[in-house]
């Protein structure tokens, strides 16, 4: 450290100096009966007194110099992924190398400062040279060193690898910004080895039961042409399907469609195998599970009509194009013989009628848990539809009918109805409808509209409610054959009356999930480096959520070891992060209680094993000698490791930074100063005392 000297502070301290001698001249110059000696002390004291306090009154502030030396960081990265250590060039030395990478780091240490870290899926501290890591992400590694070590002296980085980086991309972007050169060890074999592999599966993430789904796989092979290998797809070890893969090139690609059925509900693991070759450098790439959703969406749906009638039809062909509903049509006396619990949405095609046909059927239809759709027209008996449900209530009169247009109701959300679709069904011909007035007595979600010629009304004409938690729809009219007639007449492209039917069918097919307590992953599988996340919800008899009680979870792998964890409560639900566990299948069984009521959910997931480091062997030294130019660097191969010391040293770029550091002190603060300020005074005092002056 360095005071700064200028000249203007060294005139000043003459002044200073010249008042404390003034002063001491004033005082004792003519004090003779002080003997020579004392009186030459108190006039240097006097003089220095002074000297200091006029130094402390005009400046009161010192501008202190500091330089400090910071050696260059030296950065190694040692690549510690599964490929780096399993796939080795001919002559490759695993011991030598790792002597001579901590040589390397020795002899570093002598000049510079030397960091070490170990990268693959996480970052280290240190040399690691087990090669366990199941990933490889450099872009971590330099993001690592960018935040650590921002604005330092970073002299160079020394990066060890094969250049297969399968997670976090290239880091050649983010090496910019370390302003440093990059020397990079090339590991690994770029001369491809003999090798099956699953590159990469296609499929759907939900199938419907009973149908056949194509599961698309890419398999490629290195170093294999004349193999023939097999492609087999089992599913809970029973064997699905076998392909047989002939290999006619080096290198050889090829996507084959595999056709599956679906044959359990659930999700379904289903394992894709290729068969190993002798001498293969890898056979965990010849392996891939994917998870699948098997659901049960088909619906039965019955159509129910007192007579035959044209808008039957209608409503038969537009359900029926959805391979996902099984569709019935059953006429007048032949519906006793049905059981409505057989069904899960029910078309109610005027019914009930002034026939009075069916009843026996119509009971089972009040009783039963199924959506309805009534569709009220000429036949339709009103007293008995009003007893049938409490929903709606129409007075009118059979004998009379009216003729109503549609319009669209812009505030209906239960589905979309496009623009287009709404001029279309906007300009149809009129629905014939008893006369009458409708009473809607509870909540309901209106799509349509009754317009009579150009006077909109209030009255509604296509409804959706809930009556006693079953959905229900009302149609007010028949003639829907008649839309269909204009749509053909006028070559009006789609179908808006089979999209408005079938959407319709959608909303009241759909069940609500009326559960209380609700326990979900946020996937049916994870991969093993992927933390397992969990959401759970709560609700109360009014169906509101609560989040008061605490929720426990025990989550279960298949040979029985538990995992017990607490939920975190969030503003109205649970969440819960289980961290990562071993590859494999799990179950897991969530537990409540809400007042004196005890809640169970249960569910199951799966965690694969990550190939990723199987799936690229071949090394990518192309890729570290571009990140080496980019920066100045340059590339080695192992046997030149140690020519990199001599690189460093020769680098003129890498130098020792000196960091000046200014700064300004009050001399106050200086306690020395007030010290000797007070003694001097004392020691003045004192003789002045002794010799008579005071």
């Amino acid at each position: 450290m360095e005071s700064s000297f200028t000249f203007y502070t060294f005139l000043s301290l003459v002044g200073c100096i010249a008042a404390g001698i003034f002063f001491a001249w004033v005082l004792y110059s003519k004090a003779d009966h002080v003997s020579k000696n004392v009186r030459y002390l108190l006039a240097v004291i006097r003089a220095t007194l002074v000297t200091i306090i006029s130094f402390l009154l005009f400046f009161p502030l010192l501008r202190t110099i500091s330089y400090e030396l910071e050696k260059p960081l030296i950065i190694i990265g040692q690549d510690n992924s599964i490929s780096a250590g399993q796939v080795k060039a001919a002559g490759f030395n695993s011991t030598r190398y790792e002597m001579e990478l901590e040589e390397l780091s020795d002899k570093l240490s002598e000049k510079y400062d030397v960091r070490k870290y170990s990268f693959s899926d996480t970052v280290s501290s240190g040399f690691d040279f087990s090669y366990k890591g199941k990933l490889t992400n450099a872009y971590k590694f330099i993001s690592k060193i960018n935040d650590e070590l921002q604005n330092r002296n970073i002299g160079a980085v020394i990066l060890s690898s094969d250049g297969i980086f399968n997670r976090g991309g290239s880091p050649l972007y983010d090496l910019s910004k370390l302003k440093a050169p990059v020397y990079t060890i090339a590991l690994g074999d770029t001369i491809p080895k003999k090798d099956l592999k699953i590159a990469n599966v296609n499929s759907n993430d939900i199938v419907y039961l009973d149908n056949e789904f194509v599961i698309e796989v890419q398999v490629q092979a290195f170093e294999s042409k004349g193999a023939l290998p097999v492609l087999k797809v089992s599913e809970a070890g029973r064997e699905l399907s076998s392909t047989l893969v002939a290999v006619s090139s080096n290198p050889f690609v090829k996507t084959l469609a595999l056709k599956v059925k679906a044959t359990k509900l659930g999700t379904q693991k289903y394992t894709l195998t290729l068969t190993s070759l002798p001498g293969e450098v890898s056979t965990a790439n010849n392996t891939r599970h994917i998870f699948i959703d098997v659901i049960d969406a088909r619906q039965k749906v019955l159509i129910a009509a007192a007579v035959s009638h044209p808008d039957v039809a209608i409503f038969k062909q537009a359900i029926a194009s959805n391979e996902h509903y099984e569709v019935n049509v059953v006429v007048g006396e032949d519906l006793n013989n049905l059981n409505p619990a057989d069904y899960g949405l029910i078309i109610l095609y005027q019914l009930p009628s002034t026939y009075n046909v069916a009843i026996p059927f119509l009971n089972g239809v009040k009783a039963s848990t199924a959506s309805l759709w009534f569709v009220l027209g000429a036949q339709s008996n009103l007293a008995a539809f009003n007893q049938m449900q409490t929903a709606l209530t129409y007075v009118g009169n059979n004998n009379s009918l009216q003729q109503s247009y549609s319009d669209i109701n812009p505030k209906f959300t239960a589905f979309d109805i496009d623009a287009q679709s709404a001029k279309i069904i906007e300009g149809f011909d009129p629905l014939l409808a008893p006369l009458g007035s409708i009473s809607v007595n509870t909540n309901a979600t209106i799509a349509l509209t009754q317009r009579v010629g150009k006077i909109k009304t209030q009255y509604p004409q296509l409804i959706f409610t809930t009556d006693k938690g079953k959905k229900m729809e009302y149609l007010i009219g028949e003639g829907l054959w008649r839309w269909k007639l204009s749509e053909a007449k006028n070559n009006i492209e789609g179908t808006a009356v089979g999209n408005l039917i079938s959407k319709s069918v959608q909303y009241l097919s759909l069940k609500d999930d009326k559960r209380k307590f609700k326990v979900y992953s946020t996937k049916s599988s994870f991969d093993e480096d992927e933390p397992i996340l969990l959401n759970a919800a709560l609700y109360n008899d009014s169906y509101k959520p609560v989040n008061s009680p605490d929720v426990g979870i025990q989550i279960k792998n298949s040979q029985g070891k538990s995992y017990n964890f607490l939920f975190t409560r969030t503003d109205a639900a649970y969440q819960l992060d289980a961290g990562t566990l071993p590859a494999g299948n799990y179950s897991y069984t969530a537990t409540t209680k809400l007042g004196d009521k005890p809640y169970t959910a249960k569910g199951i997931f799966f965690i694969n094993n990550v190939v990723a480091e199987y799936q690229q062997t071949t090394a990518n030294h192309q890729l570290l000698a571009s990140m080496a130019a980019q920066t100045n660097g340059k590339m080695y191969h192992p046997v030149q490791l140690l020519n990199i010391y001599k690189d460093i040293l020769n680098n003129d770029q890498i130098k020792t930074l000196s960091y000046e550091d200014r700064k300004y002190e009050e001399l106050i603060n200086y306690k020395w100063l007030f010290a000797l300020t007070l003694v001097l005074l004392s020691v003045e005092w004192f003789f002045r005392k002794r010799t008579g002056e005071v």
